[in-house]
């Protein structure tokens, strides 16, 4: 393919495993038809994590994979002129003093920078000690991509508006049209019944973190078992280094919930697919988040969606029309919108109707990855 533009642009992020919002946008871009034919890409793999129980952890591995991807980054800087550096980093603790290193050696060349935010927290630390004054030299003349307008706040004190660009995500619509059918004949074991049950199946997809939500919806879940609500509530989701299965189960035990919470674990895809065609609402509690792309999954399988108002997520979720925004951690808030939607199958099949319409007009990857380049060739003449 001949590429329209002969601009380069070296990409410094997280490749999976493991899998996660940033490493799996990251992924979409390296496998781009558009990226690729617009631009002459590079790329060095940020991550020194391969699980996700090694986030936040030290270890000689994972020291040795930094020195590597460092010393990578030197050796096609010294080779190659880029034009632009895009960097996806984080933001704030430990995650930024590690990478860091790769912004302050870009400029050190010369490049332009392009920082991709896929998290936040840099107001949290930015007033101490070393990051006051490291993060203003980091952030100063780049350009800086956002997922929201919403996330801006988070970064206000390093970065000015005129500095940012938003180019919210976008996920890849589905290989088949077919709805996978599920039966208690193909039905794993432990695993609730199909969605022609009178049993509402409630989905929450995520690895097992704290700040996701899981022990609030746990708490919810208590509250609709008390007032008599038929539902079922799956867990899919790695394990973490906060809570594993038996911290998990233990939770389960001791809000009696055994008969209506299962946890299966991580679940990939045909797998995956058979959660996603068992649930009736999808879960998402979260409150330490900045774009959860299992939303968008839930928007592109017709499932309404209760989630918390944090980051972008009313961007995505837009109360009342496609499922329920509740405050963060509110655990009676949250019981009472799944009350609403347990409650009213009409309801939930409006609403996840209106969510796929939503992501078919704003948030599949061509149109993200339409609005990625866009923000590129800015970032490049700019």
């Amino acid at each position: 393919m001949t590429k329209r533009n002969t601009k380069s642009i070296l990409f410094i992020t997280p490749l999976p495993p493991p899998v996660h919002g940033s490493a799996m946008v990251s992924q979409y871009i390296k496998d781009s038809a558009l990226v690729q034919g617009e631009f002459e890409c590079d790329f060095v793999n940020l991550s020194t994590s391969r699980r996700m129980d090694e986030i936040g952890k030290g270890g000689t591995k994972k020291l040795l994979r930094f020195v590597g991807s460092f010393l990578k980054l030197f050796l096609k800087l010294i080779s190659h002129r880029y034009d632009l550096c895009y960097l996806a980093i984080t933001c704030h603790g430990m995650g930024f003093l590690k990478d860091a290193p790769f912004v302050w050696l870009c400029k050190l060349f010369g490049c332009k920078v392009l920082i991709h935010q896929h998290n936040k927290g840099m107001s949290k630390c930015i007033d101490r000690w070393p990051y006051r004054w490291l993060i203003p030299y980091i952030y100063n003349h780049t350009r800086v991509m956002l997922l929201s307008w919403y996330l801006y706040t988070d970064i206000e004190k390093a970065v000015k508006r005129e500095q940012v660009v938003i180019c919210p995500n976008g996920i890849p619509e589905t290989v088949s049209g077919e709805r996978l059918m599920v039966s208690g004949d193909n039905a794993e074991r432990g695993s609730v019944a199909s969605s022609s049950s009178p049993t509402v199946n409630l989905l929450f997809l995520s690895n097992l973190i704290p700040s996701k939500g899981v022990y609030v919806l746990l708490d919810a879940c208590k509250i609709l078992k008390e007032k008599g609500m038929d539902f079922h509530c799956n867990f899919v989701g790695s394990e973490s280094k906060e809570i594993n299965r038996s911290v998990f189960e233990q939770a389960v035990r001791e809000r009696r919930l055994d008969d209506c919470v299962t946890y299966h674990g991580p679940k990939y895809g045909d797998e995956k697919e058979r959660y996603w065609e068992m649930a009736d609402v999808f879960v998402q509690p979260t409150f330490e988040d900045c774009f959860p792309l299992t939303i968008l999954e839930a928007m592109q399988h017709h499932k309404p969606i209760v989630s918390t108002n944090e980051g972008a997520v009313p961007d995505m979720v837009i109360d009342g029309e496609n499922g329920f925004v509740c405050g963060r951690q509110d655990v009676n808030g949250l019981a009472i919108v799944l009350e609403k939607l347990i409650t009213n199958p009409s309801l939930r099949k409006q609403m996840g109707e209106e969510g796929y319409r939503m992501y078919m007009e704003k948030f599949t990857l061509s149109r993200f990855e339409q609005r990625f380049v866009e923000c590129l060739d800015r970032a490049v003449k700019g």
